[in-house]
């Protein structure tokens, strides 16, 4: 069996930057085994399979569309064009306070004693929102070394999938203004540290635009790699998140 298989990098400025995830193009169904062993194979944090809805559909038909809907086990998931650019079309998720106590054993694994300004929850995604002290530096967030191993044994009541570290951001000078920076970690589901997170980002997008009183605000996630998105707040409840999208590698997986 030979599969058409692409890495693309997302929410990309330059090459190998990014959130870089595989996409396998699948003319029948496989088993989760065997998507489980490709995704092992790929071994990056996502790794996309893409099938067709009907059996008259042609993956190598030009698309003339400017919107593409993937029916996903998450719900519908639109992406558009938008110049250089693509949009993500993602619901967005409310987080709400969350009492310390109830989460300081899984911070203080995770961050030490790192100094924290605010901790939310958003029950819609199961991700912890925990946002440090506005006298932290963006390079204070790229350097922080957390600890993803034991969060899986901390917190195992199945209330917390994600952990999102976010910070405020800091005005132009030097290097380019950014409205709010963020890490995000899922050791829960195998994923020790996420490049660039588009489902955190519905979470992020909803918090910050609230402490910022802005609708349109440009992130950056401070993962080793990095990411830049533009995000937008729309009047629907939903939210565009807009980056540079690039394929770096193409090719033939023999399974």
């Amino acid at each position: 069996m030979k599969l058409p298989v692409f890495v693309v990098d997302a929410f990309t400025a330059k090459a190998f930057h990014g959130n870089p995830a595989a996409v396998c193009l699948l003319e029948n169904k496989l088993d989760e085994d065997m998507h489980q062993k490709i995704a092992r194979e790929m071994n990056l944090s996502e790794t996309a399979f893409i099938r067709k809805l009907h059996p008259t559909d042609n993956f190598t038909q030009k698309n003339v569309n400017n919107t593409l809907t993937f029916v996903t086990l998450s719900g519908e998931l639109k992406a558009r064009r938008a110049e250089n650019s693509i949009i993500l079309d993602l619901p967005l998720y409310p987080a709400h306070p969350q009492d310390f106590h109830e989460v300081e054993d899984l911070i203080k694994t995770a961050i030490g004693d790192t100094l924290v300004q605010d901790i939310c929850y958003s029950p819609g995604t199961r991700k912890l929102l925990v946002r440090l002290s506005d006298t932290y530096k963006r390079s204070f967030l790229e350097n922080l070394k957390v600890n993803t191993q034991d969060l899986p044994q901390v917190e195992n009541t199945g209330k917390v999938k994600g952990l999102i570290l976010t910070l405020k951001g800091e005005p132009g000078g030097q290097t380019q203004a950014f409205d709010f920076y963020s890490r995000y970690f899922a050791p829960w589901v195998g994923v020790a540290e996420d490049p660039v997170t588009g489902s955190a980002h519905a979470v992020l997008s909803s918090y910050w635009s609230q402490q910022l009183g802005k609708k349109d605000m440009h992130a950056f996630q401070c993962s080793h790699r990095g990411g830049e998105l533009e995000i937008s707040l729309r009047p629907d409840g939903r939210v565009d998140i807009r980056g540079s999208t690039a394929v770096v590698l193409e090719g033939t997986l023999t399974a």
